[in-house]
């Protein structure tokens, strides 16, 4: 499974601490065993159950949410280092595991169509992404950027990292939403 993992996120190579690129990887590799989802589900199921016939996929949607990420860490260090420390390591293995819990939120129908799992009505992906990454010894800092990406997260301080992923996020979300108001 960490190959089909290697091959979705080709991303986790930007990750430069070889640890936390495995814990990242092993978290995912957790989730598929767990997950009534393959792979090659998440190149075809939308990103989001809350825009109706959502024209995105999950990959596309992640995948964008970790290079806008990475991008504005990267851009933040380099214009506002000296005051603003950001580890773009943090930012990139939050990116990439912020959603790791849809796997487990998320479920395929007969006719291909996807829906919430009961385990997704009881616990949002934050909080199974977040259980996922901490049986894989992915640590803390990360583990809040989980946490704290989505709507959840507005009941904590986030992190300099967590506000850069959970605004990435919203970037490649939120026009969505516009899309049904058309």
């Amino acid at each position: 499974m960490q190959d089909a993992v290697s091959r979705l996120w080709p991303e986790l190579q930007w990750i430069s601490n070889p640890d936390l690129r495995g814990m990242v990887t092993q978290t995912w590799a957790r989730a598929f065993e767990l997950s009534p989802l393959s792979p090659e589900d998440l190149e075809q199921i939308p990103f989001t159950l809350l825009v109706p016939n959502c024209p995105t996929t999950f990959m596309e949607h992640k995948r964008c949410v970790v290079h806008i990420a990475r991008k504005a860490a990267e851009s933040m260090k380099e214009f506002m280092g000296n005051a603003l420390p950001i580890d773009v390591d943090t930012v990139i293995a939050g990116a990439i595991l912020a959603d790791v819990g849809k796997l487990l939120e998320y479920e395929r129908v007969e006719g291909g169509k996807t829906r919430q799992s009961r385990r997704g009505e009881l616990l949002r992906h934050p909080f199974t992404g977040v259980a996922l990454a901490m049986e894989c010894g992915v640590p803390d800092v990360v583990c809040h950027i989980i946490a704290a990406h989505a709507g959840e997260g507005d009941l904590v301080k986030r992190s300099t990292e967590a506000l850069i992923v959970h605004h990435a996020d919203f970037m490649a979300y939120l026009p969505f939403k516009n899309l049904e108001k058309k």
